[in-house]
């Protein structure tokens, strides 16, 4: 064999390789699983709860092959990946596709780029994501280092909730009924409940460590409708990265995620090894007056040398309602690095969230009054489309499939946060609107939370194809000229983020550089808001140059149906 032909063949070999490597295949279908001394079955994906981990280097591209074998409709998002100029595999069902139907395949492309850490990938159709979801793991390209120590363990920690019913039922009554769903029958770490739930003594998590090694813990909150608190007893957390972007270091006692957010912790095993410590999350919920699953899922932490522990140790998570505890974890997080914030703005978009209320005929809905939950950004109350999405409207311009004319400035004006409002401000307007923005233009936007629908609660508000800076932050009414100028604000290092979280009865402001051309979705992660409308979608339009232009359609997207 000459060696040239020896050389081809180690390339060639290689790159075979390689291109193994970077393909996929998800096979989503129906497994029992038994939990809380029952049995259902439940979406997985290739069987597993969570689902697998992707693994890939920064600026990969990666292809995951959808099988859909399950008896419902599916989509898949990549939560925290940008997908520059590639909306066309985002996977928000009707906002970027059509389902990939029972039976049929989907090759989704998913473009890495600027994104550090930890994301993750769940599905985007109905609730389904309440079981079809996992965690990916982003390294350094070689010849890179983090700027933080390296771990000697990576432990995957995903949180999420349990239904005893099954989700699809929960979801057709409350939409039916137009009351609020059924709250969790439990909360969840790496899909265990812990042994503090009935029939679960085997079913709880446990993590082994060696005294003296440090682990990163990549964790996600997956939960459909909490926040969560999260801690680990006697043991110190340091938070490295935030949403897939590294972050100064943060030494924590506890931390809070919201659903849809990411962390990356570094777990220092230092504490006595003949002890056993307990880890747990439980919910932050600032209204009582709404229904939350208020109880707690404990997981394991022992020692190697510890398997004869006779004492263990349970940590102390803040109260259900301790805002200052919840906000100030939020905003103790900072970029890693500083200066990179955009200064001059060239298009402010100020837009409320709210809970609001629909008239049913004779009273006849499950709601406060007899009436039907809604709930809104800007007072429109967002109807997703059926038959055709946004994206391949916008992309063959086809009329008549959404509008353009959500408001960049609330168009009721009123005491936002006021304890009592006047009983027609509840009403929101149903319509398909989305915001156009040109490329290039540097975008602030204030996200104000209203007292309306009971009181008002915190919004983890998520916006595909972008991260962005948390500039701002407070309670109350937002205020551009005193907001701006005080110590609300953060020009220097704020999170940068996909997913930021709206105070209850508070406002953010978030910054971003519209630099993605395509359809890009904006929602709130608590999954009931956003079945009840509290979403949005921009589209930004092309730029001039080639690579400012969206990507063309992949051949194979799942098929739309009149």
């Amino acid at each position: 064999m000459s060696s040239s032909f020896f050389s081809f063949f180690l390339i060639s070999l290689f790159l075979y390789i390689n291109s193994i490597a970077h393909r996929y295949t998800f096979t989503v279908k129906e497994d029992p699983y038994n939990k809380l001394c029952s049995t259902k079955k439940i979406l997985t994906v290739n069987g597993q709860f969570p689902g697998p981990i992707l693994k890939v280097y920064k600026g990969d591209t990666i292809y995951v092959n959808v099988r859909n074998r399950a008896s419902e409709n599916i989509t898949m998002h990549w939560h925290g990946v940008e997908q520059p100029r590639n909306p066309w595999s985002d996977g928000p069902e009707y906002i970027t596709q059509c389902p990939i139907r029972p039976g049929s395949d989907f090759l989704y492309e998913v473009i890495f780029s600027i994104e550090d850490t930890t994301v993750w990938w769940h599905a985007h159709s109905s609730w389904t994501r309440a079981t079809v979801h996992g965690l990916i793991f982003i390294y350094p390209r070689p010849g890179t280092f983090l700027p933080f120590p390296k771990a000697d363990s990576e432990v995957p920690l995903v949180l999420g909730e349990w239904w005893k019913e099954d989700v699809r039922e929960i979801v057709e009554q409350f939409t039916r009924t137009g009351g609020d769903p059924n709250v969790s029958d439990a909360l969840t770490i790496n899909g265990h409940p812990g042994f503090l739930y009935p029939c679960s003594n085997s079913d709880t998590f446990e993590l082994t460590v060696e005294k003296g090694k440090t682990y990163r813990i990549r964790m996600v909150n997956a939960a459909m409708n909490l926040i969560l608190f999260f801690s680990i007893a006697k043991h110190s957390l340091t938070v490295v990265a935030a949403d897939g972007h590294y972050t100064k270091p943060l030494n924590a006692t506890y931390i809070t995620i919201s659903p849809g957010q990411t962390l990356d912790v570094l777990l220092h095993a230092d504490q006595n090894p003949k002890r056993t410590y307990h880890m747990a999350a439980r919910a932050y919920h600032s209204n009582p007056v709404i229904s939350f699953n208020n109880s707690t899922t404990v997981g394991t932490l022992r020692y190697i040398s510890s398997s004869n522990a006779t004492t263990s140790s349970y940590p102390n998570l803040p109260s259900y309602n301790d805002t200052s505890a919840a906000f100030g974890f939020f905003t103790d997080i900072k970029s890693l690095y500083s200066g990179q914030v955009p200064v001059k703005i060239s298009r402010r978009i100020i837009s409320t969230v709210s809970i609001n209320l629909l008239t049913c005929p004779n009273n006849s809905c499950q709601g406060p009054n007899g009436s039907r939950l809604a709930a809104s950004m800007n007072n429109i109350s967002f109807v997703t489309p059926s038959h055709i999405h946004i994206l391949k409207a916008y992309y063959l311009h086809i009329k008549g499939v959404y509008g353009t004319r959500f408001p960049a400035f609330p168009p009721l004006v009123f005491n936002f946060t006021a304890e009592d409002q006047p009983l027609f401000l509840q009403t929101p307007r149903l319509a398909t609107e989305v915001k156009m923005i040109k490329y290039g233009e540097a975008v602030e936007m204030v996200i104000q939370g209203t007292s309306l629908g009971g009181g008002g609660i915190d919004h983890p508000m998520h916006l595909h194809g972008f991260s962005f800076y948390i500039v701002g932050i407070g309670f109350g009414n937002y205020n551009v000229t005193k907001d701006t100028s005080s110590s609300n604000y953060n020009l220097k290092d704020p999170p940068y983020r996909n997913t930021a979280t709206v105070p209850r009865n508070g406002w953010i402001a978030i910054r971003f550089i519209a630099d993605n051309p395509g359809v890009w979705f904006m929602h709130c992660h608590f999954d009931r808001h956003l079945t009840w409308g509290m979403n949005v979608v921009f589209i930004v339009k092309n730029g001039r140059g080639l690579n400012q232009q969206m990507l063309p359609p992949p051949p194979d997207q799942p098929p739309c149906y009149q």
